[in-house]
C-alpha cells in the first residue's frame, strides 16, 4: 500500500470510529421561519443519497440553538452591518444600493434562492458575489469588495435573509449546463495527497466523525454561515479553498471558475431545502 492510499484508509477509518445519523429536530427561526432541513434528493443526484439534509441536523445542540433566534446568532452583527452599507452611496455615479433596488427585504426576495444563475448580459453563470461586485463597479462606479472579504460576506448574508424558507431552485439546464458539468466533475474529482473528493466525506462519509466533528453533507443552503471555530462569517469559496487544502493540493482562488462551477454544482445538489443563511456551524 503507497502512503498516500494508507494516509487516506487511515483518515476514512478514523471517521468511522463514530458515527451519528442527522438528528430529528425542527428547525423555527424567531418562532415563524419554518426551515425545511429534510428533503427528497433531486433527480439529478440519481440516487446518490436517500434523503438531502442541511448541515444544521448535524450539530449540537447548543449550535442549533443560535441559530433559532436572530437575537442569539452571532451572524447578524455583519448583517446590520451590511443593511448600513446597502443605504450608503459610494463611487463615482453617487449611487447606493438602496438608489436602485429600494427596500432590501422587497427587491431581494427569492433572490438567493436561484443563485448561481446565467446573467444573459455578461453571457456567463454568475455567483451572488460576482453579481454584487458588478453591480458595484458597473452601477455605482464603487470599488468592487474583496470575492471572500467581510463586506461582501456581509452582503450576501443581507441578501440571503430575505430568501429564509424559501427552497433552493437553482437551474443546472439550458446555458447553466455546461458549467454545471464542468462543477460536478470537480465534486467528484480526487485531489492532494490524501487522494479525497468532496464526495469522499459528503457523499460517502457524512454522520461520521472528523476532527471531533460530524461531517454533513456539505450542503451550502446556509451559506454564508458564522462558524465558531474562527468566530466569523464564512463565504463559501472560503470553505470551499479550506476543503481542497486540507486534502493537502493546491487549491483553487475564490472567485475563480472552477469555484464557481463547484458552487453551481453543489447548490443544485440542496434543492428542496430552505434557504437558511446565515446559519451557525460548528
Amino acid at each position: 500500500m503507497t502512503k498516500t492510499i494508507a494516509l487516506t484508509a487511515g483518515l476514512v477509518a478514523a471517521a468511522g470510529l463514530a458515527w451519528a445519523e442527522a438528528d430529528e429536530d425542527s428547525l423555527v427561526i424567531n418562532g415563524d421561519i419554518e426551515i425545511v432541513t429534510e428533503a427528497e434528493p433531486p433527480a439529478h443526484l440519481d440516487g446518490v443519497l436517500p434523503v438531502i439534509y442541511s448541515g444544521w441536523r448535524f450539530r449540537s445542540d447548543e449550535t442549533q440553538e443560535a441559530e433559532m433566534d436572530d437575537f442569539d446568532n452571532p451572524a447578524f452583527l455583519a448583517v446590520d452591518q451590511a443593511q448600513a452599507a446597502w443605504d450608503t452611496v459610494e463611487g463615482e455615479a453617487g449611487e447606493s444600493c438602496a438608489s436602485c433596488h429600494g427596500d432590501v427585504s422587497e427587491a431581494m426576495e427569492g433572490v438567493r434562492a436561484v443563485y448561481p444563475k446565467w446573467n444573459e448580459g455578461a453571457g456567463e453563470v454568475r455567483t451572488l458575489a460576482q453579481q454584487i461586485n458588478a453591480c458595484r463597479t458597473e452601477n455605482m462606479k464603487a470599488e468592487p469588495y474583496g470575492y471572500t472579504s467581510g463586506d461582501m460576506t456581509a452582503m450576501e448574508a443581507l441578501i440571503s435573509v430575505q430568501s429564509r424558507g424559501m427552497p433552493v431552485n437553482v437551474a443546472i439546464d439550458g446555458p447553466v449546463a455546461e458549467t454545471w458539468e464542468q462543477g460536478k466533475e470537480l465534486y467528484y474529482t480526487r485531489f492532494g495527497q490524501l487522494e479525497l473528493s468532496c464526495a469522499s466525506c459528503h457523499e460517502q462519509n457524512y454522520g461520521n466523525y472528523i476532527r471531533a466533528d460530524h461531517l454533513s453533507q456539505g450542503q451550502i443552503n446556509g451559506f454564508p454561515a458564522y462558524r465558531l471555530k474562527n468566530t466569523k462569517l464564512n463565504q463559501v469559496h472560503d470553505r470551499f479553498k479550506g476543503c481542497v487544502r486540507d486534502t493537502r493540493a493546491e487549491t483553487f482562488s475564490p472567485g475563480s471558475p472552477e469555484f464557481v462551477a463547484l458552487e453551481l454544482y453543489v447548490a443544485s445538489r440542496g434543492n428542496g431545502l430552505s434557504v437558511e443563511a446565515p446559519s451557525v456551524r460548528n
